[in-house]
């Protein structure tokens, strides 16, 4: 009678906490930033453990400047560790860090180039209860460790936003 009862009680704390998370194996979608090196990128992130993440992007910012254009096109890998905000079912911010590899390709020798950067990174993801999609915001200024010839600067703002479809 003992092993019954103990089993039920662990039945029910067990379904209570598989419908209580909204946690995430996986995400692809868009994520729209307002830095040097990506405007519009592809978004997909995986979760290593219960708060790791691994976020990959590939992204592009197209520029012109009065006779010349040209299009700057990049790859990101950063790690994210989540930590829950108790009171909102789904909604975890994060901090981490990552690289950032750029090229930008113009007949201009003043706007090419290849550029490394790194950058920390620190924001909030939540995920639909109901639905499969997480939505985040983050920050990643980046300190570019190899820039481009005659970029006027070594540091570039970034921020963002994402919408993943989960899975």
């Amino acid at each position: 009678m003992k092993l019954k009862m103990t089993l039920c009680v662990a039945l029910a704390f067990t379904a209570t906490a598989l419908f209580a998370q909204s946690d995430y194996k996986q995400s692809i979608g868009l994520r729209f930033g307002s830095g040097y090196y990506d405007i519009v990128s592809a978004a997909y992130k995986t979760f290593l453990n219960e708060a790791g993440a691994l976020e990959v992007n590939a992204g592009f910012h197209p520029y012109g400047v009065t006779g010349y254009r040209w299009v700057n096109a990049s790859a990101s890998v950063g790690y994210q560790h989540h930590f829950p905000i108790k009171p909102v079912d789904g909604l975890k911010w994060f901090v981490g860090g990552g690289v950032v590899a750029a090229n930008s390709f113009s007949s201009n020798d003043y706007y090419k180039g290849f550029s490394l950067g790194l950058f920390p990174t620190a924001g909030a993801d939540y995920k639909f209860s109901k639905i499969p999609l997480a939505v985040s915001a983050d920050v990643r200024p980046t300190i570019h460790v190899i820039k481009a010839v005659d970029y006027h600067n070594s540091f570039y703002p970034n921020a963002g936003v994402s919408a993943r479809y989960t899975f």
